[in-house]
């Protein structure tokens, strides 16, 4: 591997140990994966954030990090915690764990993370982090990556908690897969004969072909979208999400849509086809037997203003026996709050959670057996992470649960 007179110093530890820990996690990662030099990155978002998920280990490793006065040098956001980081007494959560989970945003802010003011949620592009088409970052979470990648055109991989960290601090990642044109070509021509109507259509989509393509990229023909369609980013956004949890998408392409669909030859010749035109599997993938509803979750990834907006007009005038929760960054929360839907939403007995995901949160701690989402990716890792009972179905099929208690 080529490295530049400067990386070669802080290899060395010119600059400190924190900044030579990181080169040798970055190059590390560079060697095992093919990368012939290091390319810069212009943002970073960094994952294992939940307390659940690191744990005192993990809190000790980012400890080290803030005590060698580590700090980033390039804007870099913050995955989700496991909890709203201001309202966590109303969540149930036990004041030792909403201390620890305080501290690893803490610490984080000490290194600069956020501007020392991290906002944690899985979907930066919604609050400013936006990069451009062909910029190179290095984000971790796999939906947001997901979304970089095939949404925005920007180029990444789905980076691991310390190797995001390292990132970070160097502003430096491999040149090796998803930065590279060679493997941004399908490999998987998908076409899509089934109606597709609403968000979770889309997310349901994804659940049978991320199973399908496990890590090829997949060529989207027949979607019934165009840019600029009412929630088609939306859409878009649980289209990815429940490719990169059923398999290991981080990059697909829809005729028409996405800004790298119509570069040449962007399908490979070795390309193989599927059809899907039926969604009933993907829906039925992710259901368990579980009849009973303890808790309604939508927001993974994280709500839009326009998915906020949908949740209000759906619990308007009703009133909810089954907890809601809605998941979103704080700032959209604020906005929704400003523009009264926090208020419908609570009149119907839901709440809107800044900060958090479920996923990674102790939901059996906080008393629920089974979750219903309008989210594939929202129920394979309540599953799989949670350790959960999960439903996955439409809007309206999780409000009527929220609204009976039964799904």
């Amino acid at each position: 591997m080529h490295l530049t007179e400067q990386e070669t110093a802080w290899l060395a530890g010119d600059a400190g140990p924190a900044i030579r820990r990181a080169m040798e996690i970055v190059v590390a990662l560079g060697k095992i994966y093919g990368a012939e030099r290091l390319i810069p990155v212009a943002s970073v978002q960094i994952s294992g954030v939940s307390y659940r998920n690191i744990g005192a280990s993990g809190l000790d490793f980012l400890r080290r990090w803030a005590e060698e006065d580590a700090r980033v040098r390039i804007p870099t956001t913050l995955n989700p915690t496991a909890m709203d980081m201001a309202a966590w007494r109303a969540q149930g959560f036990d004041p030792a764990f909403a201390a620890k989970q305080q501290e690893v945003v803490e610490v984080f802010a000490r290194m600069g993370v956020g501007g020392g003011r991290p906002i944690p949620t899985c979907t930066p592009y919604l609050i400013g982090n936006v990069p451009a088409p062909g910029e190179h970052i290095a984000w971790a979470e796999s939906s947001a990556v997901s979304y970089a990648n095939s949404v925005l055109g920007a180029r990444t991989n789905r980076e691991g908690g310390p190797g995001a960290i390292a990132a970070a601090l160097t502003g430096r990642t491999g040149a090796y897969g998803l930065h590279l044109d060679a493997a941004r070509r399908a490999t998987l021509r998908v076409e899509v004969t089934a109606p597709l109507h609403s968000i979770p259509d889309f997310s349901a989509l994804g659940a049978i072909v991320g199973r399908a393509a496990s890590k090829r990229v997949p060529y989207f023909e027949g979607l019934p979208l165009a840019r600029g369609d009412d929630l088609w980013q939306e859409k878009l956004k649980a289209l990815g999400a429940a490719m990169a949890a059923t398999g290991a998408v981080a990059l697909y392409h829809v005729a028409g849509v996405t800004p790298e669909a119509a570069t040449p030859a962007i399908l490979a010749p070795e390309h193989e086809t599927c059809v899907v035109d039926d969604l009933t599997p993907g829906y039925a993938l992710l259901n368990d037997a579980t009849a009973s509803v303890d808790l309604v979750w939508i927001g993974c990834p994280h709500a839009s203003p326009a998915e906020i907006a949908l949740a209000a007009e759906a619990v308007r005038g009703h009133r909810l026996r089954a907890p809601l929760w809605i998941t979103c960054a704080r700032p959209i929360k604020d906005a929704a709050a400003a523009q009264g839907l926090a208020a419908e939403i609570e009149a119907a007995g839901g709440r809107i959670i800044a900060d958090a995901c479920m996923a990674i949160a102790p939901v059996k701690d906080l008393g629920f057996q089974c979750v219903a989402t309008p989210s594939a990716k929202g129920a394979f890792y309540l599953r799989n992470l949670a350790g959960v009972a999960a439903h996955f179905g439409t809007l309206e099929q999780c409000i009527a649960a929220a609204l009976t208690g039964e799904w």
